[in-house]
């Protein structure tokens, strides 16, 4: 399976997606900030990265483009996670570097066949 990159400032999101996407045997790693998960993308290469978009210190709007401007990570799989499901959420995500989009609360399924598809990239 895949070594993802959990980016998640929310502890109950977290825990909840943590767990369940190890059930399914990927292998976690978790960042808490925006600061934190470009340091160990670029320390880790993850397969892919969940990048919730409303982070503290960097958000996920900043983390995902400067992921994209360096060289070393500009290639990463990127799936923004987020509450925002307004009209033109997806196409600001897209915009800002990430290969696809996911709605809060999390359906588990929905998320895996997107990391499925992406994957096979």
């Amino acid at each position: 399976m895949a070594n993802i990159l959990l980016v998640e400032d929310n502890e109950l999101n977290r825990d909840m997606l943590s767990r369940r996407l190890t059930r399914l045997g990927h292998q976690i790693t978790i960042a808490v900030d925006g600061a934190e998960a470009i340091s160990m993308a670029s320390a880790g290469m993850p397969d892919i990265v969940l990048m919730d978009m409303s982070l503290p210190i960097i958000d996920g709007w900043e983390a995902t483009r400067r992921l994209r401007a360096n060289p070393a990570t500009a290639r990463l799989k990127i799936i923004a996670l987020t509450a925002h499901a307004m009209a033109g959420d997806r196409e600001k995500t897209i915009e800002a570097g990430c290969d696809d989009y996911d709605t809060k609360p999390v359906d588990i399924a929905r998320l895996t066949g997107k990391i499925a598809a992406l994957l096979e990239k």
